[in-house]
């Protein structure tokens, strides 16, 4: 078709002389018609994320709803490949989903060449976020040892180490796909690092999308939340013995000893059988106490916890 009948048919098509218009993926080089408002993709498994994404956006360019449909043969008879794009394009919808498809479309395509051969390798062996994260981590570790002390780069490379000797984790009969069960996987470790305090969102979406959350990963939830408070806390490592539980500090903590000590006076329930807690001069606080079952153990996590940062709050004001 050459050039004169293709702008009579476009020219046709946006004064709505015309109702349908059949076209190759010419029209994802941003043609922008307010009056189109439903987009019917054939063979979408065949074409890339970005591909689809501009050809979803040719619709929906004013304030009338509109719609696009993706038809695909069996969704049985798809690679993997094809049921993870068409997942990330249905989970990538709402403000912002430009961006999260496009680690989407890393995360199934690859780094490719990033950082040259041998680093994207790594990078499609570990996943591009946790490949960051790692790098982040390197930089802040070789800024310390050269000697440029960015307090704030260096006091968010802690991670504490948890031993609770309880299950946590995503059964795979609630998350059977292997792909989403990881993401979600990173999604709840996010949340030890993120600004906001809630984790209500990814709950909400969790029981919407594969029901009633199971407790195992009820644990992985309040674990993840007492790891945030630890980071606050320089906590470095927090593991649990028979009957005790065992707080290893770090040296830039803002819990002086002095204020550990004064704690520890006042210590709640220290006159019952358990053995009184002690402070080791390796900084490690050591508390006795018996405790049956996983509920009794996170509450009294989050009662310790809460009276070492009301110790921080009282020492700023």
């Amino acid at each position: 078709m050459n050039g004169r009948e293709l702008e009579e048919i476009m020219v046709s098509f946006v004064n709505r002389e015309i109702d349908v218009l059949v076209s190759t993926t010419i029209i994802e080089s941003g043609l922008d018609i307010p009056s189109a408002n439903t987009i019917i993709i054939n063979r979408a498994d065949m074409l890339g994320l970005a591909e689809i994404y501009q050809l979803r956006g040719r619709v929906g360019r004013s304030n009338v709803q509109s719609f696009a449909y993706l038809l695909v043969p069996s969704i049985d008879h798809l690679s993997r490949d094809s049921r993870d794009r068409l997942r990330a394009l249905m989970d990538c919808n709402d403000l912002g989903g430009g961006f999260k498809l496009a680690m989407s479309d890393l995360q199934i395509r690859g780094g490719g060449n990033l950082l040259g051969v041998s680093q994207s390798g790594n990078i499609a062996a570990i996943g591009y976020d946790l490949y960051l994260d790692l790098l982040q981590k390197t930089v802040a570790d070789l800024k310390r040892r050269s000697g440029q002390k960015d307090a704030e780069t260096i006091r968010d490379y802690i991670d504490p180490e948890i031993n609770l000797q309880i299950s946590a984790y995503i059964p795979a009969s609630y998350i059977p796909d292997v792909s989403q069960r990881y993401i979600t996987y990173r999604r709840i470790a996010a949340l030890a690092t993120s600004p906001a305090d809630s984790d209500g969102d990814l709950r909400d979406e969790l029981i919407d999308r594969y029901g009633k959350i199971p407790r195992e990963t009820e644990n992985l939830f309040t674990i993840v939340a007492i790891k945030k408070r630890l980071s606050f806390l320089r906590i470095k490592k927090l593991e649990k013995g028979r009957d005790t539980l065992v707080f290893h500090f770090s040296d830039d903590t803002p819990l002086r000893p002095e204020m550990l000590l004064g704690y520890l006076e006042k210590f709640p329930g220290k006159r019952r059988k358990n053995p009184p807690p002690k402070i080791t001069p390796e900084g490690r606080l050591i508390i006795c106490r018996k405790m049956d079952t996983t509920e009794q153990l996170f509450k009294f996590l989050s009662r310790t916890l809460t009276d070492l940062e009301n110790l921080t709050d009282h020492e700023n004001t």
